[in-house]
């Protein structure tokens, strides 16, 4: 329950006194003043009004007409209190407060309501989340389901979720495990040989006996017919074992790529590059590595422990239970470290993501790092990472180096007890000498083992932490999820019906109430301030994020129903910052339609005025391109992308500033393309330079995440509004930019 001891400390002497039957429902500090600039409040709802401090506190009874809005646009968030004559306060606060304000909202409304009906206020109602529609925790903004990998501690059981990806070789694992039986059996039959070797043929001999070389002989053939024999099952197991765990590594990364390719644009957008390759490559090889060698070895010190563990009973029950001492102590070390040991590793693998983060970031802009001289920035940040993995690393070899030479020791002083005990039953006559001595080589082996296994924690709780990392991404679910029954695509001619659309992303709320139809094969020109929410509005329609509110429509079927694939076939993009793969240029316009012809693909590339430029390449169309593209200019670079979505003919053309990169010649090149290219065909655009947007069918003025004009340019213009606005300035801005070389008018900065 709210009470005065919950407000922040700064508060709670400032709040006004409250009547005796009045109590402290909800309160939300803000941190911006009416002009934006920082200064602390507090907002609080009692049972009965409203608080606001300022230069002294204000209250507002609750009534039936008073109603609390909210929006945020541009980082700002803005509560508005309001009735029947209109707006009474408004408060402002940075969107890291947004969650808080939403609750406050809500408990608002609650609270209004009880007050105007006299009944309790109806119970809370949990936010959802928009991926999975689960009801959020109290106070939390983040879905624990979604956001498993955030919450979730690394467990040794995660191993086991690896046997989907290793049953559909179960007869292989099986034979392995039978080959795996067979030849720790047979590794433990030399120990049982020497105990007639022992007492009956060279102890005998001491004391005057002839030797049996019969016997002899049979028993050196039995040693070593159990070594060739051990050694081929060994080298059968281990060959079909690596076969397998290779193919379930192969699997694993394969399955995992796939998954990324499945999940949306916002699950990519809280990711480094540097991380994910960690996981799919090093986290990969490392559960293969457990698989193939590491598991194996578990799996055959286990039988030869237990194996072991019967002959030694079967040979003396009470020097059997001597062997066991160390064995509780032991277990309980390894039941100590494990825990320290698989978060340690988590770690030490989330901090060695940031050393391949910060390569994947350093390397493919190594042109900006030399433009700017920052070399020695670059080498320094990779310092402090490679520090902080060995700070890391550090940390946890002070625990592992103790533990592994306190096994060995306990395992050592183990024989010495088995040493000591034998010797007084050999004493007393209850044991032979030949008794001792496999009893010694039984041991032996048995703490080698045991050694083995104390060893092997750090490689499982290395290949668990590292499961953990894969199976993160694999739980995670695609906020644009394929649906369920999906309905089948009609033929698209290109009619598109945005209906009440709202989008928000995280804490922002970047699109309201949108509302347009498109008609098939019209141009569309976007315009509006950086921010406005164009291209929000273009990846929604290309379905790259769903919509919070309202739906989209194509040939009147919701995106939602359909699948994903399916639709954007339909779509050609061409972005602001266009991006090449490695590989030819004839590959990369190709890139939509793998099997286009190089007519097809010479038609595109004409199409888009990058023919010319092509053939002058070393060896034209099969010219590399280099990585994202470096070898070729911004322009054309621009250009093979223009190619490579017309190629695929879609009936749905974005241009997100496709004409950006590249200069007034080519861009007016490529405008001349694009007016014969747009017949027949729905065609959206953005375009800062408004001028190349004067031929669209329609023009759709957009400002904080509204559509606030709709027109053709000269409507617009003699509206003189938005739209008006927007052209004269960039005019201005045009007129007064000053040519190459001269200097630039001194700028008066408003306090």
């Amino acid at each position: 329950m709210t009470t005065i001891d919950t407000l922040p400390q700064a508060w709670q002497g400032e709040l006004p006194p409250l009547a005796p039957d009045e109590q402290l429902i909800a309160w939300l500090e803000i941190d911006l003043d009416d002009q934006l600039a920082f200064r602390p409040g507090l907002i609080a709802l009692t049972s009965y009004r409203v608080l606001a401090s300022g230069d002294n506190w204000v209250s507002r009874s609750l009534t039936t007409t008073l109603s609390l809005a909210h929006h945020d646009h541009a980082g700002v968030g803005t509560l508005e209190l309001e009735d029947s004559s209109g707006r009474l306060a408004r408060w402002r606060y940075t969107l890291g407060r947004n969650p808080a304000a939403l609750r406050f909202e809500r408990e608002f409304t609650r609270q209004r309501d009880s007050v105007a009906s006299g009944l309790p206020p109806s119970p809370a109602v949990a936010a959802a989340c928009p991926i999975c529609q689960m009801p959020l925790p109290p106070d939390e903004e983040e879905c624990p389901n979604c956001a498993r990998e955030l919450h979730t501690p690394p467990s040794t059981w995660t191993l086991l979720r690896l046997w989907r990806f290793a049953e559909p070789y179960k007869m292989q694992l099986l034979a392995g495990f039978l080959l795996t039986l067979a030849a720790t059996a047979a590794t433990l039959v030399p120990p049982y040989l020497t105990m007639p070797l022992m007492d009956d043929i060279l102890i005998p001999f001491q004391n005057g006996k002839p030797i049996d070389t019969v016997k002899v002989a049979w028993l050196l053939a039995g040693l070593l017919g159990s070594a060739v024999f051990a050694w081929g099952l060994s080298w059968a197991r281990t060959y079909i074992l690596a076969l397998v765990s290779e193919r379930i590594g192969a699997d694993l990364r394969t399955t995992t790529y796939e998954h990324l390719m499945k999940l949306s644009l916002e699950y990519f957008g809280g990711k480094r590059t540097g991380d994910l390759l960690a996981r799919i490559g090093t986290e990969t090889d490392r559960i293969n590595v457990f698989l193939s060698l590491h598991l194996l070895d578990f799996a055959t010190d286990i039988l030869m422990i237990v194996m072991t563990a019967i002959i030694l009973f079967s040979i003396n029950p009470w020097l059997a239970l001597v062997t066991l001492i160390p064995l509780p102590i032991i277990a309980w070390m390894i039941h100590i470290v494990r825990d320290k040991l698989r978060t340690g590793f988590e770690q030490i693998d989330r901090v060695w993501s940031e050393v391949t983060s910060v390569l994947a970031d350093t390397i493919p802009g190594i042109r900006v790092v030399k433009a700017f001289a920052q070399e020695a920035r670059e080498a320094q940040r990779f310092r402090d990472a490679n520090r902080h993995n060995l700070e890391v690393n550090d940390r946890l070899n002070r625990v592992w180096s103790l533990f592994a030479p306190t096994v060995g020791l306990l395992t050592e002083i183990g024989i010495l007890v088995v040493w000591a005990f034998g010797i007084w039953l050999v004493g007393h006559d209850q044991i032979t000498v030949g008794v001792l001595t496999a009893f010694l080589a039984y041991i032996s082996r048995f703490y080698n083992r045991l050694d083995a296994m104390s060893r092997i924690v750090s490689v499982t709780q290395k290949a668990a932490a590292g499961a953990k990392r894969i199976f993160d991404i694999l739980d995670h679910v695609s906020s644009v999820p394929e649906p369920a029954n999906p309905v089948e695509m009609p033929p698209v001619r290109g009619g598109i019906d945005i209906q009440n659309v709202g989008f928000r992303y995280g804490n922002r709320a970047i699109l309201r109430g949108v509302d347009l139809n498109i008609a098939p094969g019209e141009m569309i020109g976007l315009v509006g301030h950086s921010g406005s929410g164009k291209s929000t509005l273009v990846n929604l329609i290309c379905r790259f994020y769903d919509v919070t509110e309202g739906q989209i429509k194509v040939e009147g079927v919701d995106l939602r129903s359909v699948r994903v694939a399916d639709y954007r076939k339909h779509i050609g993009l061409v972005l602001q910052e266009p991006f090449l793969f490695f590989g030819t240029i004839a590959e990369n316009i190709a890139y939509g339609k793998p099997d286009a012809t190089r007519t097809e693909i010479v038609a595109a590339a004409r199409a888009a005025h990058a023919h010319e430029f092509i053939l002058r390449q070393p060896f034209g169309y099969d010219s590399l391109v280099g990585e994202r593209g470096q070898s070729l200019s911004g322009g054309e670079r621009q250009r093979i992308s223009i190619a490579r979505a017309l190629l695929i003919d879609p009936k749905i053309l974005i241009l997100d500033e496709a004409t950006s990169a590249v200069d007034t010649e080519t861009e007016f090149e490529i405008q001349s393309a694009l007016n014969n290219l747009i017949r027949g065909r729905t065609t959206i655009a953005i375009a800062h330079r408004l001028s190349t947007l004067r031929r669209a069918d329609r023009l759709v003025v957009m400002d904080r995440g509204r559509i606030v004009e709709i027109g053709q340019h000269e409507d617009l213009m003699a509206k003189e509004g938005h739209y008006w606005r927007l052209y004269q300035a960039q005019t201005k801005q045009l007129d007064a930019l000053p040519a190459l070389g001269e200097t630039l008018p001194a700028m008066e900065v408003a306090a």
